[in-house]
């Protein structure tokens, strides 16, 4: 048989803390079975402390507290699942990418650089399908992964399989914020699409290193080419392209990718060796 408990008992039960437990009461997450109307004392009833500790458990999972009530208040059991599935997967996620940033730390504090390939090419103006936005740093994964997605169609429905790449505007590095051109290559008289606009990507010489793997070093290949632009090259005006020879969209493993970083520069520099 259910019993009424004080909250300070109610917090030994479940191990929240009053704190937690006033918070919980003021969003409406966990309301107390009765408030006495004269001295504002909560009592909870024991029939609670599953439901809390559910609610414990949850956001040591750090799931965010419009989902932790959306699986606490829903009778739905296939929705129940869902929520705690997709929050699951995202908690993998991160996972992986701890473990590769702490790869990746590991790897940078290893006393020696490994030796970075540098090749100088003059890319020629072409046309593409394109989609151009104001992007966040922080944004730009999922804009890419739905951007791309929307190119890939495009080019699917016109019979077109190309390298597809990304222009980004220094904005977007100084700032975090700035413009990016995501582009498929197409024939110069190629027609108009749904959902993509045509547009022309300038030429010039480029000093390209190629990154391969996953992103978690990205960074890494960006100073170090850039380094190699600043110390042998005269720079250029212009974005800093990217060119995905290998995708996500491509392979599912992430070891396979292969991107190339492209660096504007005036011309390609006569290097002694």
């Amino acid at each position: 048989m259910a019993a009424l408990v004080t909250v300070g008992e109610f917090s030994r039960l479940t191990h929240l803390s009053v704190k937690t437990l006033h918070h919980y009461h003021e969003i409406g997450l966990l309301a107390p079975a009765s408030v006495d109307p004269a001295s504002g004392y909560r009592r909870y009833g024991t029939g609670q402390v599953d439901t809390a500790l559910l609610i414990r458990r949850l956001r040591e999972l750090r799931m965010p507290l419009p989902e932790v009530r959306e699986l606490v208040e829903t009778s739905d059991d296939s929705r129940r699942e869902e929520t705690l599935r997709a929050h699951l997967e995202r908690m993998e996620q991160e996972l992986a990418h701890t473990r590769d940033v702490v790869t990746s730390l590991r790897e940078m504090l290893t006393p020696g650089h490994p030796a970075l390939d540098v090749d100088y090419r003059f890319i020629p103006a072409f046309r593409a399908y394109g989609v151009r936005d104001q992007v966040e740093r922080a944004a730009i994964g999922p804009w890419c992964e739905r951007v791309f997605r929307r190119l890939g169609a495009a080019g699917a429905e016109h019979g077109i399989f190309a390298t597809s790449g990304a222009t980004y505007s220094d904005d977007f590095f100084t700032e975090d914020a700035g413009e990016v051109v995501a582009f498929l290559p197409v024939a110069p008289d190629q027609e108009p699409a749904d959902g993509v606009e045509l547009v022309d990507i300038s030429g010039g010489y480029f000093a390209i290193a190629v990154h391969t793997g996953a992103l978690t070093d990205f960074d890494r290949s960006y100073g170090a080419l850039g380094s190699h632009v600043a110390e042998h090259c005269e720079v250029a005006p212009g974005p800093i392209r990217e060119l995905y020879v290998v995708s996500p969209g491509d392979v599912d493993d992430p070891a396979a990718w292969r991107t190339e970083i492209c660096w504007p520069i005036q011309r390609i520099p006569a290097l002694k060796g």
